[in-house]
Order: C-alpha cells, then structure tokens, then sequence
C-alpha cells in the first residue's frame, strides 16, 4: 500500500473548492450519487456559443478525496470543452484502474496518486469530472430541443 491517504495536500485541496454554489438558469444540470460510497455531486454548467465551460457551479457532499478532485477540476475546467473533460476524466481513470502511470496533466492531478491503492474510493474521486460530463450532455438536450 502507498503511503497516507489523507495528505496535507489532499486536505488542503477538499477545503478549497472553487464554484461552489449552483448557479441559476444554467444551460445544464446534473445530480449524480455514487453506489460504490454514497458521494454526491450536482454540477450546473453555462457554455458559450462554441460549447466551452464558461460558469460552472458545483454541490459535493464527498470525501476528502472527492473534495480535492472537486476542486482540481473546479480550477481548470472553465474554457475547457466536453471532449477535454472527457479526456481529463478518462486518463484520471485509466490511472485509478492501473493503466496507465500518471492521473493526468492538470495541476494538483499528482496529489491524488495516494488514493490508487483504494478502489473504494475511486468512486467518489470520478464522480466531480461524471457530474459535470452529464451537466454538458443535459445542456446539448436542451439545446436540441429548443
């Protein structure tokens, strides 16, 4: 097993979430629940004419290292486009699963290296980057619909 779970840094992230409120009239919504742990994350998401994040708003009721994941994502996903979230998310989960050696290239991505070793909170550390995944998919249903 790798060494402590719960680090300094991974502390330090959970308590520093940014867009941490829901927005209002967001072009996409999503409440997603793990099974695996019981974390909860709702994701609200506005995005500019060309499909980019423009305002996010996040929920979480997580752990410690669903916090921190939280707040990595919170830091460097507005400008980013769906398919660069679903990039990020897939790399951070190829990396959980033991696929590949690096959980990714964004800032902070290395303080979740501790949590490899624990499957049952893989879960809760997918959930942020799932939530808001859904949240654009919810938006381009409303879009095609309006």
């Amino acid at each position: 097993m790798s060494g402590a779970l719960y680090t300094r840094e991974i502390l330090r992230l959970a308590v520093s979430i940014p867009h941490q409120q829901r927005l209002d009239n967001p072009d996409g919504t999503a409440e997603l629940r793990s099974r695996t742990c019981g974390s909860k994350v709702a994701a609200d998401v506005i995005l500019t004419d060309s499909a980019l994040l423009k305002d996010l708003g996040l929920e979480i009721s997580a752990c410690a290292l669903g916090q921190a994941s939280a707040a990595i994502l919170g830091e460097q996903a507005i400008g980013k486009s769906l398919a660069e979230i679903e990039s990020v998310r897939s790399s951070l989960g190829a990396f959980l699963e033991g696929s590949v050696e690096s959980p990714g290239n964004w800032p902070n991505m290395d303080k979740l290296i501790a949590a490899k070793d624990h499957k049952g909170r893989h879960a809760a550390i997918l959930l942020p980057y799932d939530a808001l995944i859904a949240a654009f998919a919810d938006a381009a249903t409303k879009q095609e619909a309006a």
